[in-house]
C-alpha cells in the first residue's frame, strides 16, 4: 500500500505538518509512505524578498514530485498552504497538469486527502480544502477527512486549528507560530485515518 505526502510549503509550516502526516500513516502495518514536494514557481529572488529562501532549504532533500508517480499511489495527502481562502499558485499549477491522469482515468478510486495552513484563525482553511475537494471528484477521487473522533479539534483552551475537513495549523501573520502539539497530533491522526481505509479499500 503506498501513500503519497503530496505537498507546498514556503515557510515550513507545511512540511511539519506533512512529516506528522506520514508519521501517521506508517504506523498501519503494510503502508510504504513517501514525501514528495510540488514544483515551485517563484523566483529565488522572490522568495529570498519575501524571507522564505532561507526556510525552503531545509527541506530542499524531499524530491519534487512527478505527476505520474500519482497514478502508482493508492492514496495520495495533498499539503498546501491558504492563499485567500483557495490553494497556492504552485499546487494548483501542478494540478492543472493532471489532465493526462483523467484522461485515463488514472486516479478513480484512490483515496484523496488535505490539510492546511493560514495565517490566522479565520484565514479560509476549510475553504481552502473544500474547493481542494472539487479537484478529487473530477478525478474520481474517494474524499478522507479529519473525522470527530480525533478529539483535539473539539478543544477551546487553545487556540487550534484542524476541522472535520482536515488538519490545519495557524502560522501566524509573519510565520512566527510554529505548528502546535494539538495540530500536528491531528495531522498524524490524519495520516493514520488516510492509511487504515485505504488499507480497507485495496483488501
Amino acid at each position: 500500500m503506498k501513500i503519497l505526502v503530496v505537498y507546498y510549503s514556503m515557510y515550513g509550516h507545511i512540511h511539519r505538518m506533512a512529516e506528522a502526516v506520514a508519521e501517521g500513516a506508517k504506523e498501519v502495518q503494510g503502508s510504504k509512505v513517501e514525501m514528495r514536494r510540488v514544483p515551485e514557481t517563484l523566483s529565488d529572488e522572490i522568495l529570498g524578498k519575501m524571507g522564505a529562501l532561507e526556510a525552503q532549504k531545509t527541506f530542499a532533500h524531499i524530491p519534487l514530485c512527478s505527476v505520474d508517480e500519482l497514478a502508482s499511489a493508492d492514496a495520495v495527502v495533498f499539503g498546501t498552504p491558504t492563499r485567500f481562502g483557495n490553494m497556492c499558485g504552485q499546487m494548483r499549477q501542478f494540478l492543472d497538469a493532471t489532465g493526462s491522469l483523467w484522461v485515463k482515468g488514472a486516479l478513480i478510486g484512490k483515496v484523496g486527502s488535505v490539510f492546511t495552513s493560514s495565517a490566522t484563525q479565520h484565514g479560509g482553511q476549510e475553504s481552502t480544502i473544500l474547493s481542494f475537494h472539487i479537484t478529487f471528484l473530477h478525478q474520481g477521487m474517494i474524499i478522507v477527512g479529519l473525522p470527530y473522533s480525533f478529539q483535539g479539534q473539539m478543544r477551546i483552551d487553545e487556540l487550534s486549528g484542524g476541522s472535520p475537513y482536515g488538519a490545519s495549523t495557524i502560522s501566524g501573520g509573519s510565520g512566527e507560530r510554529l505548528p502546535s502539539e494539538n495540530e500536528l497530533a491531528g495531522a498524524r491522526f490524519q495520516g493514520k485515518h488516510v492509511a487504515m481505509i485505504t488499507s480497507k479499500l485495496i483488501k
